[in-house]
């Protein structure tokens, strides 16, 4: 069962040691940011994450998550990550 955005705020809020008003504003900040990018054509590499890319078909975009060692190491496919999962 995937967590709500607010259990997500909250959780992020914590690691940062913040409020749950700054943390939110950071994740608004952040999910704006993405999307104003790959509305752009854009694709976007979070390093230790992943890379997603995007690109226009005619009408239609392809989009594409590419998943970082460390998620790949954590689902258990292929992966040259030796750290903690």
């Amino acid at each position: 069962m995937p967590i709500t955005k607010k259990e997500f705020i909250r959780l992020l809020a914590n690691r940062m040691e913040t409020n749950e008003e700054e943390a939110s504003k950071w994740l608004e900040a952040t999910l704006d940011s993405l999307y104003e990018t790959f509305k752009q054509g854009e694709g976007v590499t979070l390093t230790g994450f992943g890379g997603f890319y995007v690109k226009k078909r005619g009408h239609t975009w392809a989009f594409k998550f590419n998943p970082g060692q460390k998620l790949r190491a954590l689902f258990g496919w292929a992966s040259t990550y030796k750290g903690e999962k």
